[in-house]
């Protein structure tokens, strides 16, 4: 689990998504399950735009952050394809238990690859002045597992 911590913070540190986010997160480091329903629900919905190549749909589930940075929903489909395959195309997908890390809400799912390879994708959460769920962000963390 120090790992994933250590992988996730570097996520976040990375990303920048600091500033802003945590204002809105400092009162949510207990999240109601509610809450975290949405956060599987809006996860759930990119993964099936990713399937039916809809970036537009997959672009808005996106925050702020990550929308200004990869500019068009065509940009950010090409950075998906190239450098998250896993979330791309998973095989099967599995939510495990998620947890808050410095303020942040991150739900991990196990992913299995088309080429039966366990990746576990770290998805990180902001929630929005309007209440609604964005991803943050997403690290993946390759196993030595394969899938059976």
């Amino acid at each position: 689990m120090k790992r994933y911590a250590q992988l996730v913070s570097s996520l976040l540190l990375a990303a920048g998504m600091w500033a802003g986010a945590a204002a809105l997160m400092a009162a949510q480091n207990e999240l109601s399950q509610e809450d975290w329903a949405s956060i599987r629900t809006v996860i759930a919905s990119q993964l099936d735009a990713f399937r039916r190549d809809d970036a537009d749909a997959a672009f808005s589930f996106a925050s702020p952050a990550i929308q200004q940075q990869f500019h068009t929903p065509g940009e950010f489909m090409h950075m998906v394809r190239t450098g998250y395959s896993a979330v791309y195309r998973p095989r099967t997908v599995r939510f495990l238990e998620h947890f808050v890390l410095s303020e942040q809400p991150v739900q991990p799912l196990e992913i299995v690859t088309p080429d039966n390879l366990l990746v576990v994708a770290f998805y990180v959460m902001e929630q929005q002045p309007d209440g609604s769920w964005k991803i943050a962000g997403c690290a993946l963390e390759a196993t030595s597992a394969s899938s059976v």
